[in-house]
């Protein structure tokens, strides 16, 4: 295929405790907390002073009606994905978004315990929760079915959980993380594997989606 879905090229949206946060509002809550001369207990660094990034794509709804017609097919999920949103739960700041090929990054994600949601047609309050990350992690969930009150990983094997870490190679540091009520362990990471943290992962191109039951 062409490429149609495998890359997005920015940062889609801010998000936030409010979905429709404009991200000029944002910046210039950035540029305020950068000018304070400190840090209160509730500037935008003391929410994000070790924050987790959350990337991944969004393959579908679950129950989505699918067409076999690859263009059409494409069509519906482009629309999709045009139409939903993410956010952190109980954060008053964190920038990201999602892609028009269902990529998605989030960026100052509270370590430890957080909540992303999603807000999809059909899938209004889907929602993927993280338990025991820590801080400065990279969290990698890819093939994301969206479904109410929940979400689905199709292949929860291709989890990852990164930290960045003085080490010559990938290493597991003997610690697990939950994300998505999956067991994930917890990799250390050498730091120049880390620089791709900030970017959208690009999903594998279109494929028919697995049947979740």
């Amino acid at each position: 295929m062409n490429g149609y879905l495998a890359r997005a090229w920015r940062l889609s949206h801010v998000v936030g405790s409010d979905p429709m946060r404009r991200p000029l509002f944002a910046l210039l809550t950035i540029a305020l907390a950068a000018c304070g001369g400190g840090t209160s207990e509730n500037s935008v660094y003391k929410l994000s002073r070790d924050p987790v990034s959350v990337r991944g794509w969004i393959v579908d709804v679950k129950g989505a009606q699918h067409s076999d017609i690859m263009d059409v097919e494409i069509a519906r999920r482009t629309q999709l994905f045009q139409s939903s949103t993410v956010w952190v739960e109980k954060t008053e700041f964190a920038s990201g978004g999602i892609a028009e090929n269902g990529g998605f990054i989030i960026l100052d994600v509270p370590p430890m315990n957080a909540t992303i949601g999603f807000n999809a047609p059909g899938a209004e309050t889907a929602k993927v929760v993280l338990e025991g990350v820590p801080g400065t992690a990279d969290v990698f969930i890819p093939d994301l079915l969206l479904e109410p009150n929940g979400a689905t990983v199709l292949d929860p094997k291709k989890i990852l959980v990164r930290l960045p870490a003085k080490v010559d190679k990938p290493t597991p540091s003997g610690k697990t993380a939950k994300v998505a009520s999956y067991t994930v362990p917890i990799i250390l990471t050498p730091l120049g594997q880390m620089i791709d943290r900030r970017d959208y992962p690009s999903p594998a191109g279109f494929r028919p989606v697995a049947t979740v039951k």
